[in-house]
């Protein structure tokens, strides 16, 4: 994989991770950044800059670069990768095109949402091994362009853990029963201590899958923010190095805790072994990326640009961003990890500028009124009124 596309993926990771919601979360910024770094290839000022600054690559190659880095993950034994592009029927290309999309990834649009969205829905069952079996965003007949990336993800863990139903007695979790998974393990350094992060001291243990992808879990001190240990754990994913190895941490007193959750005890076993606990977990996620346009640079291109359109590059027609959207979801179990997530921008074309008329405004902003009658007869079916909003808002 180019280091540099690697280094971009991971610099966009680590800012969406800042701004993910309170409590269970996922999302795939390798799933994402291959269409925005097409995108930016593919756009006009100035959306163009945008879309280069969330990329954090030239857009004059970072199209090129995103299809590159699809295939080179698609090598990986455990993680499966797609790029998927369809165009309508009827919408005129322009000649530099092809310089932005491979002509081999390219499918059509009919304008049936019926057709279409089977289409789109198969690509993405296929790609996904069956883990997602629809496209995120909604198939229209305006739809005029779809882009789309799959990843599918499945690894065994080369020592399984053995599960059990626990109690919690103390903690934010205090008073429920979880599925539990524990295993112990001789190899001290896939425990880490690093202190120099966001959150402060963070532990991370590395779960060894049976090929070439691992899991790395993290935890920080019980005061530390959700989004400083996402951080904190990216920092020390891309620097695999650094940190205070287990066997470091482990001539602790018995008793003493040396890195957040991590303690010294005595063993039964002749050697020193690390015993790894956590609970099993699924998460599933959809993410409307146009809720955080700025972060992803599609404020520009998102926006009706009336006549001129944000991608010539595509099309003369003139065309806006009309959705982007991701599913995604994660499975954390005794044998194994499992995780995909398909990500899709749909474009649309742009209406065509309108001249503006006069307009009523209407405000039944205080008690009114209401009846309902019969058409024919005139007659009155239900007369009321209303002194309050009965329906409170969410």
């Amino acid at each position: 994989m180019e280091p540099e596309a690697g280094q971009a993926v991971h610099a966009l990771t680590s800012r969406w991770a800042r701004s993910l919601p309170a409590g269970n979360s996922v999302m795939s910024a390798l799933g994402l950044w291959p269409l925005l770094a097409i995108m930016a290839t593919a756009a006009d000022e100035p959306g163009r800059a945008e879309l280069a600054a969330a990329v954090g690559l030239p857009p004059e190659t970072s199209a090129a670069r995103g299809a590159g880095l699809i295939r080179d993950i698609d090598t990986s034994h455990d993680l499966h990768a797609a790029l998927g592009v369809w165009v309508h029927e009827s919408l005129k290309l322009s000649e530099s095109f092809g310089e932005v999309v491979p002509a081999e990834l390219v499918g059509a649009l009919t304008g049936d949402p019926v057709r279409d969205k089977a289409k789109l829905d198969a690509w993405a069952t296929a790609h996904t091994d069956g883990m997602i079996e629809q496209m995120p965003i909604e198939v229209t007949p305006d739809l005029a362009v779809v882009l789309a990336t799959a990843l599918a993800l499945r690894t065994t863990w080369v020592r399984p853990f053995n599960e059990q139903i626990k109690q919690v007695y103390d903690g934010p979790w205090a008073g429920g029963s979880w599925h539990w998974l524990n295993r112990t393990d001789a190899d001290l350094t896939t425990i880490k201590r690093y202190d120099d992060t966001a959150a402060g001291p963070l532990t991370v243990a590395t779960v060894t899958g049976d090929a070439d992808v691992d899991i790395l879990l993290a935890i920080g001190e019980p005061r530390a923010g959700q989004h400083d240990v996402l951080a904190g754990l990216l920092q020390a994913a891309a620097d695999p190095a650094g940190g205070r190895s287990g066997a470091d941490l482990i001539g602790g007193g018995v008793g003493e805790q040396v890195s957040p959750a991590v303690q010294v005890a005595m063993s039964t076993t002749p050697r020193p072994v690390v015993q790894l606990s956590l609970p099993s977990f699924s998460i599933s996620m959809e993410h409307d990326l146009l809720d955080q346009a700025e972060l992803f640079g599609l404020t520009t291109v998102s926006s009706d640009p009336g006549a001129q359109g944000h991608f010539t590059a595509i099309s003369p027609t003139p065309l806006r961003l009309g959705q982007a959207k991701q599913t995604v979801l994660a499975r954390f179990f005794a044998k194994g990890f499992e995780a995909a997530a398909v990500t899709a921008m749909g474009m649309v074309r742009t209406s065509m500028p309108m001249e503006r008329e006069r307009k009523l405004v209407v405000d039944l902003d205080r008690p009114f009124a209401f009846t309902a009658v019969h058409r024919a007869t005139r007659l009155p079916i239900v007369t009321g009124w209303l002194a309050t909003p009965s329906e409170p808002g969410a």
